[in-house]
């Protein structure tokens, strides 16, 4: 089985949302009818130098989806890092390789780009999940914070519903 990685597109928005949706670790993170404020973020994203939205396709559908940013580290003499974020894959092809094809492809893009580490961060109840991590060559090396600010992050909902994408 070959998995195609890629850049994503905008009419692969729609698609990409259903990949979240399919593996949202919890309710109301993501909601299918405000598809235009998806479109603007992967704009941004596109338009943002060091940060990529990488699609693995299957068959000709979008079957996983994950988050890639490179950034100037101030350490090591100011080399670059890269970081993962909101790596998933749709439920009935998880463990099936394509999870491994896709971090593969992060790995050598962030190679690539002259990144001199990558890390990723994934949520303490997904032991699963640290086990892929492992077994890609990740090392358990930290332990993370987060602190959830207390603004309105919601985009601008005005954008409109998943029928006015155009």
């Amino acid at each position: 089985m070959q998995v195609y990685v890629r850049d994503a597109l905008d009419g692969d928005v729609e698609d990409l949302v259903d990949v979240l949706l399919d593996g949202r670790l919890g309710p109301g993170a993501d909601d299918p009818h405000y598809i235009n404020d998806y479109v603007d973020a992967l704009r941004e994203i596109d338009r943002t130098d060091g940060s990529y939205l990488l699609v693995a396709e299957l068959g000709g559908r979008i079957v996983g989806m994950l988050q890639l940013f490179t950034f100037r580290h101030f350490q090591h003499r100011g080399g670059r890092c890269a970081e993962i974020e909101s790596m998933h894959v749709v439920e009935d092809q998880r463990s099936s390789g394509v999870d491994g094809q896709l971090l593969d492809y992060a790995v050598s893009r962030a190679k690539d780009l002259g990144c001199y580490r990558l890390q990723l961060t994934s949520s303490i109840k997904r032991d699963d999940a640290h086990v892929f991590y492992a077994d890609h060559g990740f090392k358990e090396t930290h332990k993370g914070f987060k602190q959830y600010l207390d603004l309105d992050w919601t985009p601008n909902r005005s954008a409109g519903r998943r029928e006015q994408y155009a």
